[in-house]
C-alpha cells in the first residue's frame, strides 16, 4: 500500500470506537440477562459467565464474545441455557435491549464528525451490532446524518473480521481501499480492514490493549478524537480545491 495516498474515507467501528465499550454494554448486559431470567440473579450471573460478562461487578472479560462478536454469535453462547426461548426471540430481545442501552461517547462525536465531513471525507460505520440497533444509538447521539453507510452484521455484507462491509463502503462511494481507513477496538476491525486493503488504525477505547493492537494497525491512538491531528501529521487529508 501506498502510504503516500490520501485518504477520502473513515469507517469506524461503533461499540469501543464510536461509543465507549464497558460504559454502553455492562448496563446493556446487566439489564438484559436480568430480564431474561426474570429477576433471577444467580442464573442471570451463571449465564453472564457464558459471555465473559461479570454480572456482580457489571464488567467485562478481555477475551468476551459480545466485544467483537456478532448478535447471533452472542446469543450462541447463551442459548443452550435457556432452550424454552426461541432462537428468533432471543435475537430479537437482544436487539430490543441494544438498541435503548445508553451510548456513552467516546468523545464529544458531533463537532469531530463535522469537522471530518467539511474535509472532504465520506464516513461510515461498519459494527458487528445489527443495523437497526445501531442506527438508533447514532439517532440519540445526534449524529446519524453525519454517515454516508451504516451497516450491520444482518445488512448483507457479513460481519467483521470478514471484509464485506468495508468493501461495500468503498464500491459505494467509488473509493479505492488503499484510500480508506478502518478505526476500530477490536482484532476483528483491524483484521477486516486488512483484508479489504485498507489503512488501519486501533483505539483504546474499547477492550483490548496497545500491545494487543499494535502489531495490526498502522497506528493506535488513545480514541478518536486524536484522528484529525494523526491525518494532518501523516499528511493524509484530501485535496479540496476550497482547503487553503
Amino acid at each position: 500500500m501506498d502510504m503516500t495516498t490520501k485518504v477520502k474515507g473513515i469507517l469506524f467501528d461503533k461499540d469501543g470506537t464510536l461509543f465507549d465499550f464497558n460504559a454502553t454494554w455492562a448496563v446493556w448486559a446487566y439489564d438484559f440477562l436480568t430480564d431474561l431470567v426474570g429477576g433471577d440473579a444467580p442464573k442471570a450471573a451463571f449465564l453472564g459467565g457464558a459471555l465473559g460478562f461479570d454480572y456482580a461487578h457489571r464488567t467485562f472479560h478481555p477475551e468476551s464474545p459480545v466485544i467483537a462478536g456478532t448478535a447471533e454469535e452472542v446469543a450462541s453462547y447463551i442459548k443452550p441455557f435457556v432452550p424454552d426461548v426461541p432462537d428468533a426471540e432471543l435475537l430479537d430481545r437482544m436487539n430490543a435491549a441494544a438498541a435503548v442501552a445508553p451510548q456513552v461517547e467516546a468523545v464529544p462525536l458531533a463537532p469531530l464528525l463535522a469537522e471530518l465531513r467539511a474535509r472532504g471525507l465520506k464516513l461510515g460505520v461498519a459494527t458487528n451490532d445489527a443495523e437497526h440497533p445501531a442506527r438508533a444509538h447514532l439517532v440519540k447521539a445526534g449524529v446519524l446524518e453525519e454517515f454516508d453507510f451504516v451497516a450491520g452484521f444482518d445488512s448483507g455484507f457479513g460481519g467483521k473480521p470478514q471484509p464485506g462491509q468495508l468493501l461495500a463502503f468503498a464500491d459505494q462511494h467509488g473509493l479505492d481501499p488503499s484510500e480508506v481507513v478502518m478505526i476500530g477496538d477490536s482484532l476483528h476491525d483491524l483484521h477486516a480492514g486488512r483484508a479489504a486493503g485498507m489503512r488501519c488504525i486501533g483505539v483504546l477505547t474499547g477492550m483490548a490493549s496497545g500491545p494487543d493492537l499494535s502489531p495490526h494497525a498502522d497506528v493506535v491512538l488513545p480514541d478518536i478524537g486524536f484522528l484529525p491531528d494523526w491525518l494532518t501529521q501523516q499528511d493524509l487529508w484530501p485535496e479540496l480545491e476550497t482547503q487553503r
